[in-house]
């Protein structure tokens, strides 16, 4: 039996408006987006239920904007309600989104819940056995949060498990505002002082940024709201056992999934070669999904024959495209649709015939040529490669061993076709 099970949510921005689509897609997708944060959030209820966690926390945001929606807060309060009656408290802190100060109609959340102020606060999780576990949290008074909360921490008595819950931009991640701003190291520190588990929200992609004492983690956001947000989407579920070891579960709840579809059109002699291109892809997207609809913005690359190029050059064509991609796959249940379609190909290239030439590009070509059979440009090509790799900023990304035999000669390909591209200035 473990010492505390929990669901680790943050940043639902429940009623979040999908600026620009919902008034041009079809009703089926508007409707799916229409109710996308608040069936997530329904998702979240239901597996802390059907998982039987000990508690939920949230960490902030949990709507959209400070005056946050009626709908919004009667949904959210039912979902609690539904765990209060199902014996799973809930933890909210509150984030930039969804200040303390903005406005609230005056509705009744479940005796279970326990939403925290603008000073950390502690609560046991287990009101009959308070020692065992405590949630640590800490709400935005207003929007813009520019103090670093972590120092508000005061000392932390001795328990088997404690959690800090904590809205919070740690590290500097320069794609969300400067609110709340911390290092990891501010963080550890507090764990040297009795935190086990930062609960962390306002990063809207997953990561941990610390395995164990403490274990330090954002969730990400339950439902992805643009194409900047895309692939799955979800909590963590938290496993604690007696000797206070983390485990730490991804699990997917969004019901709409955005894509961006990289679409290869080098092999497409005509257009109806594109166009089954662009249906393989997006038949694929609709498999990986796993029953989600999905709102996918396809980029065509490569290098596109000069028959099919003209055409993608033609006005209305990319439209048509997308169009006819709709007209396949957005009815469907589950759905795609296409969003947008760009172009991003490249001329042809007669690599032999510019092998023939004196400029830059040829010399490139005849390189990559060289490092074929010449062993010594290998072994310095090799060398640099282990010195990257073995870099402490960037092995962490690179993972493994570096490249050889057909991988090294596949990444050279990839280098020499990137290397063409930008010194052939491509027209488009």
């Amino acid at each position: 039996m473990s010492l505390l099970r929990f669901i680790h949510a943050a940043d639902l921005h429940l009623d979040s408006p999908f600026k620009g689509l919902k008034t041009v897609a079809p009703h089926n997708v508007a409707n799916a987006l229409y109710n996308a944060t608040f069936d997530a959030f329904d998702n979240i209820i239901d597996l802390c239920i059907s998982e039987r966690v000990d508690a939920l926390l949230i960490a902030g945001d949990v709507y959209d904007g400070a005056d946050r929606s009626l709908r919004a807060q009667q949904k959210f309060i039912a979902g609690l309600e539904r765990l209060d009656k199902a014996g799973i408290r809930s933890f909210v802190c509150h984030g930039n989104h969804d200040p303390l100060d903005g406005w609230e109609a005056r509705l009744e959340y479940p005796p279970g819940c326990r939403r925290f102020g603008k000073d950390f606060e502690a609560e046991p999780v287990f009101e009959e056995d308070p020692a065992r576990a405590v949630v640590h949290g800490i709400s935005y008074q207003q929007r813009e949060v520019t103090d670093n909360l972590v120092l508000k921490l005061g000392k932390v008595d001795h328990t088997p498990f404690s959690i800090g819950l904590l809205h919070a931009n740690v590290g500097g991640d320069p794609n969300h505002p400067q609110y709340s701003p911390c290092t990891l190291d501010d963080l550890r520190y507090a764990g040297n002082r009795g935190i086990d588990y930062w609960a962390l929200g306002h990063v809207h992609t997953r990561r941990v940024l610390n395995q164990h004492e403490p274990t330090v983690a954002y969730p990400g956001n339950p439902q992805g709201r643009h194409a900047n947000e895309p692939g799955e989407r979800g909590v963590y579920l938290v496993t604690v056992d007696h000797s206070r070891r983390v485990e730490l579960d991804f699990r997917a709840v969004d019901t709409v999934r955005w894509a961006r579809l990289n679409v290869d059109v080098s092999t497409a002699k005509t257009e109806q070669d594109l166009q089954n291109l662009l249906d393989q892809r997006v038949e694929k997207a609709w498999e990986e999904a796993d029953e989600r609809g999905v709102v996918a913005r396809i980029a065509l690359t490569g290098r596109a024959a000069d028959g099919v190029r003209h055409s993608l050059r033609r006005t209305g064509y990319l439209e048509d495209l997308q169009e006819g991609v709709n007209d396949n796959w957005a009815s469907d249940k589950p759905f795609v649709w296409c969003e947008r379609i760009e172009d991003e190909t490249a001329p042809p290239f007669d690599r032999n015939e510019r092998l023939k030439g004196s400029d830059f590009v040829a010399d490139v070509l005849r390189v990559r040529d060289e490092s074929r059979t010449d062993e010594e440009l290998l072994g310095r090509l090799r060398s640099d490669l282990q010195d990257l790799y073995a870099h402490w900023q960037f092995k962490k990304h690179l993972g493994g061993a570096e490249p050889a035999g057909d991988e090294l000669a596949d990444l050279l390909d990839e280098a020499e076709s990137m290397a063409v591209d930008l010194l052939l200035g491509d027209d488009r």
